[in-house]
């Protein structure tokens, strides 16, 4: 027997959903906190010495972090490639302004403290705020399009048509749910970023974090809650009509497919689901009184856990639909159909087996010898080889 034979191609599949949603996790329990503090700078640190304690604060980590956002789009691009193709198609200008913001990030990491200039450094620091809240908001925005259905189709040549103006792929996406949706991860990343300043500054700085993220903290779990009032009441679902075959060939058409009533339907199917947005809820009420309390580990170890239950939550509700189509629900991406081949999915595994243990004992490694808080004599003795 072929070894990749040992491992279903169902099973493979489902295994690369779990992997996918472990590295968009990954990324936002880690450089999450990077946007997070991004979008805080300007108001944590009322002078430049407490900027700097700010910026420092993740400067050693964020490029690190930044790797699990790489990781997730060669995941796409190599698991779900009719994923990849349709999703950076309609999402090329949303895309494009989230790639820019993190080519602002290291350039105003490097260059901020170049010169001892108030406006020089003022502007950086703004430029950091754009980097850190743009694509916080953006990612949401996305996920809430996406739960709703994206205006594409294929032809029977399973070429894919993303429908709309190129202007609409931009402006369409800013639509009320969807702008609830970024609210949520705008929220929710700056209080996983608050989290970290409250744990690695002192001070003033730490105070402010403190109190700006009880706030985020709150407003994320009263706007998830309201979207999913919203997605029982107001937002259709999909689902797969008849029986079907779970192991056969990756075919966008390959099933037919009908709006429900809500995505909801889920939970009745699954009940077990519910832990999911449990702990999205549970974890961010907990994160705030954490902060109330000025408790650091383990309101930071909470923090992680909302995020992890709120972003879990739309992929469990969601399953087997990865991109439903909107515009012809037969073009729906499912788990099922929109997959790379066996062996393919088989290889990538293989690879995955041997290089992501490495990368987890070394992101630890990392953590564990910067750990430790970043002061004012910190930055103030360490002018020149400090951000």
């Amino acid at each position: 027997m072929i070894l990749h034979e040992l491992l279903s191609y169902e099973l493979l599949r489902v295994i690369w959903w779990l992997l996918l949603g472990v590295l968009l996790i990954g990324f936002a329990v880690t450089d999450g906190f990077d946007m997070g503090v991004g979008a805080l700078i300007p108001f944590v640190g009322k002078s430049d010495v407490e900027r700097r304690i700010a910026i420092n604060t993740v400067g050693p980590v964020w490029e690190g972090n930044q790797v699990w956002f790489i990781l997730g789009g060669g995941a796409i691009f190599a698991a779900w490639p009719p994923l990849y193709a349709v999703s950076f198609s309609g999402f090329y200008l949303a895309m494009f302004v989230v790639l820019a913001s993190f080519i602002v990030r290291p350039v105003a990491f490097k260059y901020r403290s170049k010169r001892d200039d108030a406006t020089w450094r003022n502007a950086w620091d703004w430029a950091l705020f754009a980097s850190g809240a743009v694509p916080a908001l953006l990612f949401g925005v996305a996920v809430g399009n996406v739960i709703q259905g994206v205006p594409f189709h294929f032809t029977a040549d399973l070429h894919s048509i993303y429908e709309g103006a190129w202007y609409t792929k931009f402006f369409g996406l800013l639509n009320p749910f969807a702008l609830l949706c970024g609210v949520v991860s705008l929220t929710m990343l700056i209080m996983h970023g608050a989290v970290w300043l409250t744990v690695k500054a002192e001070g003033a700085v730490q105070a402010r974090a403190r109190a700006i993220g009880s706030v985020a903290a709150l407003v994320a779990v009263i706007a998830y809650a309201l979207a999913g009032v919203w997605l029982a009441y107001g937002i259709e679902g999909f689902r797969i009509a008849g029986s079907y075959v779970t192991d056969g060939p990756s075919n966008p058409l390959y099933f037919q497919v009908e709006r429900t009533a809500s995505w909801l339907t889920a939970y009745a199917d699954r009940p077990w689901i519910a832990i999911a947005p449990a702990l999205g809820i549970g974890c961010g009420l907990l994160t705030f009184l954490g902060l109330r309390a000025g408790r650091e580990v383990s309101t930071l170890i909470l923090s992680k856990l909302s995020v992890l239950g709120v972003i879990s939550s739309v992929g469990l509700t969601m399953f087997p639909f990865i991109m439903p189509s909107s515009s012809d629900p037969k073009s729906s991406l499912t788990v099922w159909n929109s997959s790379s081949s066996h062996l393919t999915l088989f290889i990538m595994l293989v690879c995955t087996v041997i290089f992501m243990p490495i990368i987890l004992a070394y992101t630890t490694w990392v953590y564990k010898v910067l750990w430790g808080k970043v002061t004012e004599r910190d930055v103030t003795e360490h002018s020149h080889s400090v951000y």
